[in-house]
């Protein structure tokens, strides 16, 4: 797991760092943006650039994630205070444009969007229930508007990646239970 992850949650109160909270941005991380190149691509003659709307490891959209985390009464405190941590401006533009170049940014608003979900997070090994809320929270284009072959694709890139975050925090799991109080 990424130190930035780490510092992301403890920007957040202590119930927010689960494991499956961790295991979910993990996740998402790696299937929106595996390159880390924090910019979504698009196709420009031929070539991929980095134009496209979403930004950050996570692959915010200014009007989709980030408006929702500063207006949704869930997360909106929690939102502004992070947003003072890092320097930015409490608006969906100033956080948008940060989010390219700060990660610890990115992770926290991310598990201020997954906190925004009514239901519980998916134990972790519910790879399904995983899937089901990724799509409820990121609402990925390639599979809400993609054609069937484009689902398949895109569901069993999710599967890889869940369960590639599944083995990078179990390692994490065990040491927090090692390390617990009695």
């Amino acid at each position: 797991m990424t130190p930035a992850l780490w510092e992301a949650l403890a920007l957040l109160p202590q119930r927010m760092a689960s494991a499956p909270a961790r295991v979910m941005l993990e996740a998402i991380q790696r299937q929106e943006d595996p390159e880390k190149r924090r910019r979504q691509m698009v196709l420009v003659d031929g070539k991929l650039v980095p134009r496209g709307a979403a930004r950050g490891l996570l692959q915010f959209e200014r009007g989709g994630g980030v408006s929702s985390v500063l207006r949704n009464p869930a997360t909106r405190e929690f939102a502004l205070l992070v947003c003072d941590a890092r320097g930015v401006a409490h608006n969906a533009k100033a956080v948008h444009e940060a989010m390219e170049h700060d990660d610890v940014l990115c992770y926290a608003f991310g598990r201020l969007l997954l906190w925004a979900d009514p239901a519980p997070l998916p134990r972790i090994g519910d790879e399904a229930g995983a899937f089901a809320l990724y799509q409820r929270t990121w609402r990925p284009g390639a599979y809400t508007r993609g054609t069937e072959e484009q689902r398949g694709k895109l569901r069993t890139k999710w599967q890889g990646n869940y369960r590639a975050a599944v083995e990078s925090v179990s390692p994490q799991i065990t040491h927090d239970c090692r390390n617990a109080a009695p």
